[in-house]
């Protein structure tokens, strides 16, 4: 199966939209395919506002967020792999999302190889104190 991030990213991002507040990523710039304006960074890490009066051409895709925005006026190009994002919330109270770290290990993962195998798959490798509440009830 495919990692939850980032289906859970575009659902926070258009509940911060429908509500009418700013949606901020947080992202770690850690790599090579991070591509950001570096002027930016603080610690390894940005925050990019990714309101829809913000940014243009916003792709919020399985592997990547991309957009067009201007940076102190100049029209840059943004490319942050899902890996990357710590976090998306609403700049005006901070509601949202920090992804835990199993969901951006799982990410890094599935970047790694095209296919998991059994023993790989996310769920074996989960700590047993993180299995899921839910009983099978036949």
């Amino acid at each position: 199966m495919t990692p939850t991030g980032p289906y859970l990213v575009r659902a926070i991002y258009e509940w911060i939209v429908d509500n009418s507040m700013t949606p901020h990523l947080l992202a770690a710039v850690d790599g090579s395919d991070v591509v950001v304006p570096e002027q930016y960074v603080e610690n390894g890490l940005i925050v990019l506002n990714i309101a829809p009066s913000a940014v243009k051409d916003l792709l919020m895709g399985n592997e990547a967020i991309s957009f067009s925005a201007r940076f102190g006026g100049i029209p840059r190009e943004v490319h942050v792999p899902i890996r990357s994002i710590q976090a998306i919330y609403a700049r005006e109270n901070g509601q949202g999302l920090q992804l835990s770290e199993s969901t951006v290990d799982a990410q890094r993962a599935l970047d790694s190889s095209d296919r998991l195998s059994d023993e790989q798959s996310i769920g074996a490798s989960l700590p047993k104190s993180q299995s899921s509440h839910l009983k099978l009830i036949k």
